[in-house]
């Protein structure tokens, strides 16, 4: 029995490699720099991912993903203070 499927084009997931992924904060939240990413919720044409802090697990909070892209706010990557001024005067 031969079973018609339509032959639509899938769309390309935004933010694909999203969860397991590790960030480092320029600045401080709630006393921390290093996060990862937990969970994603798609919100019509909205990513957002669960960050939890790597040390504390209590420390969580939403973000927009596309902020994770402003570099002057995250890195990819958990970096030491010193590799972050690093990249912040290069880049």
């Amino acid at each position: 029995m031969l079973v018609a499927t339509k032959n639509k084009m899938a769309r390309k997931q935004k933010f694909p490699y999203l969860v397991g992924s590790k960030w480092t904060a320029q600045n401080k939240i709630d006393g921390w720099r290093h996060f990862q990413v937990i969970n994603r919720k798609n919100q019509g044409r909205w990513v957002y991912a669960e960050m939890v802090a790597s040390c504390d697990p209590n420390v969580r909070f939403w973000i927009n993903a596309k902020l994770l892209q402003d570099r002057s706010q995250w890195h990819p990557g958990w970096h030491s203070l010193q590799e972050i001024e690093k990249l912040t005067k290069s880049g």
